[in-house]
């Protein structure tokens, strides 16, 4: 079979790159791809842009594609799977409606509240009630989380430690920095603990959880200063047992489910829980995602031994339940981000990459999240460039040999956070 890939970030190089382990898959196909799935042998890019629905539906019809595998949150909450659909196309990755877990905030709260999800406390509130949003943080007092509604690449969320904080973070949303993404506003309360991201595969009867992540999202040692979209990630995480994963399972996945069903919604796709697990083991959902995580993905994908392409297209053919249980490597994966300096603020790009090959000859996975071939020459095109992932028996042997591959790659004003997996260490 062809495959059709939806991306260009390094979670479409993992996807793609599982993908052509299968015996099943001949080729993979992405739209538009980037430096790293040009050199992947089997993988073609095709110059189209991810809204492109018409050219993406022609070019799958063409190849005779099984299904598309959609990447990132945008295309899927314009719509890209009902086209599809539309058009005789099999997608993974839900419809617009589906999509509105992540594309609103404040209607996948809703829908927790009713499906009695475990999640924080919080209020929704329009624009041009801003002052009763700052009202409402005066009576709840700090620290105090605001979010803008809809899709902000991963910027719409101030966790304020003071009440002025807050403040600045609602006016900054009602003066419309956000666009309609902003239109309405989410504020909850603060959670503590450690956060762990739960991707579960759904076939819109049946939903499967991956092995539990943790990814680093703070630009700073020790999990310090400006968040960003990840700067690394480890998995299986400890953090979450096996009785808390069967809990994820019965009172999150299952009654998330449950509400889409009973809304309508057949959900086929990656079913993504932010999690927040308290010391003391509570388990609460802070976001609900409808895709592939991103570092995640590039962490949990080389861990897997089932056959992606299975997997997926029992979720498209609504057969998940029939497949036998996942597979694992009993290992552990860990994956370095390296990013261009500056990030996540203005960055310069067009760099030049060195030393992948020296990297992966050391047994580390590089996969390319900003990067683009030009003329055969590698280059820098985005603010996460590379995710340097390894796999290992164990964490320390993971950490160790990630960070000897990161050694080795170079390119100018390179940045990586040195202590990915703290707090496994």
């Amino acid at each position: 079979m062809n495959v059709l890939v939806i991306g260009n970030g390094g979670r479409e190089h993992a996807i793609a790159w599982k993908l052509l382990q299968s015996k099943r898959v001949n080729k993979v196909f992405c739209v538009p791809g980037n430096g790293g799935t040009a050199r992947l042998a089997n993988c073609f890019n095709l110059a189209m842009s991810v809204t492109d629905f018409e050219g993406i539906a022609r070019f799958a019809q063409v190849q005779g594609c099984p299904f598309v595998v959609v990447g990132p949150e945008l295309p899927l909450a314009m719509g890209i799977t009902n086209y599809l659909q539309e058009r005789g196309v099999a997608v993974f990755g839900p419809t617009q409606a589906g999509a509105q877990l992540e594309a609103s905030k404040a209607w996948a709260k809703t829908l927790m509240v009713e499906a009695g999800v475990p999640t924080a406390e919080s209020a929704t509130f329009e624009r041009q009630d801003s002052q009763a949003a700052k009202d409402y943080v005066q009576r709840m007092g700090a620290p105090i989380v605001v979010k803008a509604d809809g899709l902000a690449a991963g910027k719409g969320v101030t966790v304020a430690q003071t009440i002025e904080a807050a403040h600045a973070a609602i006016d900054e949303i009602a003066g419309g920095r956000f666009q309609d993404a902003g239109q309405t506003l989410v504020i909850e309360e603060f959670l503590t603990g450690q956060e762990v991201s739960v991707l579960a595969l759904c076939d819109g009867k049946t939903v499967v959880p991956l092995l539990p992540a943790q990814d680093h999202k703070p630009i700073g040692e020790g999990d310090t200063g400006a968040n960003t979209g990840g700067m690394g990630v480890y998995a299986p995480t400890p953090v979450l047992s096996t009785a808390g994963m069967e809990q994820v399972q019965t009172q999150i996945l299952d009654r998330t489910l449950a509400a889409l069903q009973e809304r309508g919604i057949d959900y086929r796709g990656i079913l993504y829980a932010g999690l927040m697990v308290s010391d003391s083991g509570e388990i609460k959902v802070l976001e609900f995602n409808c895709r592939f995580g991103d570092p995640e993905t590039q962490a949990v994908l080389p861990l897997l031994e089932t056959p992606l392409d299975t997997l997926l297209q029992a979720c498209v053919d609504q057969t998940l339940a029939q497949q036998p249980p996942l597979e694992w490597n009993p290992g552990a994966a860990v994956c370095v981000v390296m990013a261009s300096g500056g990030y996540p603020g203005d960055y310069e790009k067009g760099k030049a990459i060195s030393g992948i090959a020296e990297a992966e000859e050391a047994g580390a996975i590089v996969f390319h999240a900003g990067t683009q071939l030009k003329q055969q020459q590698l280059l820098t095109s985005g603010g996460r460039v590379l995710g340097v992932t390894a796999v290992a028996e164990n964490f320390p042997g993971a950490i160790a040999a990630a960070y000897a591959a990161v050694d080795k790659i170079e390119f100018e004003n390179a940045y990586f956070r040195t202590d990915i997996g703290y707090r496994i260490r």
